[in-house]
């Protein structure tokens, strides 16, 4: 039986990262917000709708990731957000392959592995759909603050999904740069791709390893 409604509220919002943690940056794309040194580094455990794998962070070393929640059921901000984020990397040029766009879906009972593959591969070979279980998934979110929220199913089985907007952009060792909140009301596709860029270009000194290790669905950091 699904849930009761769950939502996993967020303490940091983005009107507090950008009063409390560190400042808006009107220069970026999408009002973009540098979270260097105040978000943690990629961490999941979770399964790669492509091959079924289960994948940590550790497999994605040497990209920069773009971490986004999302359900294929989504009618608007989901697939606008991810043809943003394609369309940027289109600009990359051959560098968009050192780019994955990471999507997590927050409805796992309804996006099975091969739902999540039929979506992603709907966007470009870059956008890699990942699905866990239900401790899994808020173990993840909780990580990154992201709030979703999935109700139970009704009498006529129709079922309620919202979740927060943002996008976590992390470099190539990792580490949290940025969190872009509502791409797809800033359809920003030339400034993610100078943001890109530069974070590509960017060498990290020393590198820092993604965390191999699963995330505990208990953990709370």
């Amino acid at each position: 039986m699904r849930h009761q409604a769950r939502f996993l509220a967020t303490t940091w919002r983005v009107t507090l990262l950008c009063a409390g943690l560190t400042a808006c940056n009107s220069g970026k794309p999408g009002q973009a917000i540098d979270v260097k040194d105040a978000l943690p580094p990629l961490c999941f455990s979770l399964t790669r709708a492509s091959d079924g794998r289960a994948v940590t962070a550790a497999d994605f070393k040497g990209k920069v990731a773009l971490l986004y929640f999302g359900y294929t059921g989504c009618s608007d901000s989901c697939p606008t957000t991810l043809l943003d984020l394609t369309e940027a990397l289109k600009r990359l040029g051959g560098d968009a392959d050192k780019v994955r766009i990471l999507f997590v879906s927050v409805d796992p009972l309804h996006d099975t592995l091969p739902v999540l593959k039929r979506y992603g591969a709907q966007f470009g070979p870059q956008v890699v759909g990942l699905r866990g279980s239900d401790d899994h998934l808020a173990a993840v979110a909780r990580r990154y603050r992201a709030a979703y929220a999935v109700t139970d199913p009704d009498r006529w089985y129709d079922y309620q999904v919202s979740h927060s907007n943002s996008v976590y952009v992390f470099d190539a060792s990792g580490a949290a740069r940025l969190l872009i909140p509502a791409l797809d009301l800033s359809h920003d596709a030339d400034g993610i791709a100078r943001e890109l860029r530069r974070i590509i270009a960017e060498t990290p000194h020393p590198p820092r390893q993604p965390s191999s290790q699963p995330l505990h669905p208990a953990a709370s950091s």
